[in-house]
């Protein structure tokens, strides 16, 4: 029996997936990168070591789940996005052990991003799995990308024009005294807190920019003085995330045509961003279809790099 894995080595998780010929999941294995308590993530060569480090384990849980299967083709991120100027260096780590693998085998090496790998694993058993046109908003600590993708083609047209929706939790998180990266514990918070709307949204370019950097810095003055709560505070930020994001995706559809969006990335695991966002998009008549991959396949993971090689070479 065939088997396609995948590699990710982000800025904030190592991850190993292992799918078979029929595309089930054999193998989801996501272990977050250590970070020191009061730090807002990791230097690039502190990722690297971090990921070479836990790629032994990784490599372990494939050795066992590959029991009974030939891997007939290895994937991995080999760089965030689309585009010769995208580039990182952790994700050197999971391409140079996917090469290395392939070439051991004797099977096909297939490069693909991080951003392809998101969307491929989010899109997997909605409306959307075996579409080739739709629209779809990346959420994550290193992007805030509506993203236009037709085909073969993944091309940006909004965005964050400064800081990015998972830098705007983990900042504030972080702020608050909470481990990085914040969203879970952040969340815990908000669902004790009140929202009144107090951070505006920043909108551009007919709402398909924004900024998030001036609330971020309204957060920061409410943490130092003490003068909103913490549940507060976290409340009003998933709050101003789900008008945004609103914002951008309805822009989004008008722009392309599309009437339904994936939105996907670690921002969008939150089930109290979800259900703000979907709560808000019900008034909305110019407002797509929004529609969410599992929690688990909207964060970081592999799923999404490993069904990219199936594709390649050929499925089953």
């Amino acid at each position: 029996m065939k088997a396609f894995l995948g590699l990710d080595t982000s800025n904030y998780r190592t991850s190993a997936a292992l799918i078979d010929g029929n595309g089930e999941i054999l193998l989801n294995y996501r272990e977050l990168l250590p970070v020191p308590a009061g730090e807002r993530g990791l230097r690039q060569n502190e990722a690297v070591f971090g990921h070479l480090r836990q790629l032994d384990a990784a490599a372990e849980q494939v050795r066992q789940a590959a029991r009974g299967y030939t891997i007939s083709a290895v994937g991995a991120s080999t760089a965030p996005r689309d585009g010769a100027e995208s580039y990182m260096p952790v994700f050197m780590a999971g391409a140079s052990f996917g090469r290395l693998a392939a070439a051991a085998l004797g099977v096909p090496f297939i490069g693909t991003t991080h951003q392809r790998g998101h969307l491929a694993a989010a899109k997997a058993g909605t409306a959307l799995e075996d579409a080739e046109t739709y629209l779809a908003l990346h959420l994550s600590g290193g992007t805030t990308d509506l993203l236009d993708v037709r085909e073969n083609e993944v091309r940006q047209i909004g965005g964050s024009l400064d800081l990015h929706a998972g830098q705007l939790v983990d900042r504030a998180g972080v702020a608050m005294g909470l481990p990085f990266p914040a969203g879970p514990e952040l969340e815990k918070l908000a669902l004790q807190g009140a929202s009144r709307g107090r951070l505006g949204c920043s909108m551009e370019r007919g709402d398909l920019y924004c900024h998030l950097s001036g609330a971020e810095s309204q957060a920061q003055r409410w943490i130092r003085e003490g003068s909103v709560s913490r549940e507060d505070i976290a409340l009003e930020i998933y709050d101003l995330l789900a008008r945004t994001v609103l914002r951008m995706v309805t822009a989004g559809a008008g722009e392309t045509g599309c009437r339904k969006a994936l939105v996907t990335g670690g921002v969008a695991s939150s089930e109290l961003f979800r259900r703000m966002l979907v709560e808000r998009a019900k008034g909305n008549r110019r407002s797509p279809e929004i529609l969410f991959g599992r929690p688990e396949m909207s964060g970081d993971n592999a799923v999404g790099v490993a069904r990219i090689a199936r594709r390649a070479a050929g499925g089953s």
